[in-house]
């Protein structure tokens, strides 16, 4: 029982870590795939591009319709695994804390 509380504790962290890791590769295959839809989200129309103002333009395009119009597979499989695995990172945690309230 021990083994799969840590079992899910690491599972937990690992897609809590999956999902910041995709959006870098997200970030990268948009720059090499499509380097003028990368353009208008990495180039503010006003101001300086700081990589805070271009972290926040993407997490507006990541929950946005708008990489699904591009339709590029890699580019919407690793949209799927931002969007899905802080949820499933969230049910392995639950699960360990479920685990640990009922043993004790």
């Amino acid at each position: 029982m021990i083994a799969l509380y840590l079992a899910l504790l690491a599972a937990g962290i690992g897609l809590f870590v999956l999902s910041y890791a995709a959006q870098f590769r997200l970030a990268a295959l948009l720059r090499q795939r499509h380097p003028q839809q990368w353009k208008i989200i990495a180039e503010p129309e006003q101001g300086q591009a700081t990589a805070f103002r271009i972290w926040v333009r993407l997490q507006h395009v990541l929950r946005s319709t708008a990489l699904p119009a591009l339709e590029d597979a890699g580019i919407n499989r690793w949209q799927r695994v931002w969007r899905y695995s802080p949820w499933l990172g969230w049910l392995c945690w639950l699960a360990a804390l479920g685990m640990r309230l009922l043993l004790h």
